[in-house]
């Protein structure tokens, strides 16, 4: 049976050194068997659910190239923030997101799913130094890009495009507190899940239901 439900999230906002929570409400779709839809829906003319989708957007990528939503149209993708100099949960995720790598390369997938990484000091992390980043995570860049471009449009991407938080503070080891979740994007970039992406067992469970976003029509 399909149904919605309007559900209160609160989000924790791992940081260096810090923990914040920001409400947020969503609607979620529940579809049964395959995975739920999050974000706001409305309903056309004829009465068919349109879901929320993630706002379009164009960053620079650690080779100096434009990356845009029109890279990821059609693809599965999971999407995180994170920046280069963070001391804690940054390295975590990382390579959270390369062992992610591995198990979608192992059964063929990269390609079909794609990884999407913003850098939340992106005045620092300028392409050279996310190239170096990428090669330290022994990412596949054609399939994994890490993104910089104007703050404003970083966050902005993070908190209305994703319902995630990213700012930067003066209380926060690293000075910046953002969200440890990765976030699961279908084909039609709509949102499909959030995981702890410090948690094995969370990403464990990304990857089976990349593979269950991979088996829908």
């Amino acid at each position: 049976m399909r149904h919605s439900i309007l559900v209160f999230v609160a989000i924790i906002l791992s940081s260096c050194g810090a923990k914040q929570t920001e409400d947020t409400t969503f609607i979620v779709e529940n579809l049964g068997k395959t995975l739920p839809f999050f974000g706001l829906h409305e309903l056309d003319t004829n009465g068919d659910t349109l879901y929320y989708t993630i706002p379009k957007f164009s960053f620079t990528n650690q080779s100096g190239r434009e990356v845009s939503h029109r890279d990821y149209e059609n693809k599965v993708f999971v999407t995180d923030f994170f920046f280069t100099t963070c001391p804690t949960i940054c390295p975590v995720m990382s390579t959270q997101m390369s062992r992610l790598q591995t198990l979608l390369d192992k059964e063929g997938h990269l390609g079909d799913v794609m990884l999407l990484s913003h850098s939340i000091n992106p005045e620092y992390d300028q392409p050279d130094t996310l190239k170096a980043y990428a090669a330290r995570m022994e990412a596949d860049t054609t399939t994994w890009n890490f993104v910089t471009g104007a703050r404003e449009d970083i966050y902005f991407q993070a908190k209305k495009g994703y319902f995630i938080n990213a700012l930067e503070t003066d209380t926060a080891a690293g000075g910046y507190i953002h969200s440890d979740n990765f976030i699961l994007v279908d084909r039609g970039m709509h949102i499909r899940g959030y995981y702890d992406g410090t948690s094995t067992k969370e990403v464990d469970q990304l990857f089976k239901d990349i593979k269950t976003l991979l088996e829908e029509k």
